[in-house]
């Protein structure tokens, strides 16, 4: 069956605390090198038949928040 990979992140505009905490973090850890962070989410669809306009309006209506989250996806098998 083939799956689809949503990835939804937060608008680049917008201020991303949960990263930030996740950068300073890890350059408190000695990962110097970090200069930024950004959390997003993964979500890991099995359906019949993906069709293009049934999964970006998934996306739309409930796996992201299009006021505030960018999402690509990406159709395996």
């Amino acid at each position: 069956m083939p799956k689809v990979y949503v990835f939804v992140t937060l608008k680049p505009s917008l201020l991303d605390s949960a990263g930030r905490t996740v950068a300073d973090s890890l350059n408190s850890l000695g990962y110097n090198e970090v200069a930024g962070a950004r959390i997003g989410k993964l979500i890991e669809l099995e359906i019949d038949n993906p069709s293009e306009e049934r999964i970006k309006q998934m996306c739309d209506r409930l796996l992201a928040n299009p006021v505030i989250e960018d999402y690509r996806f990406e159709v395996v098998g």
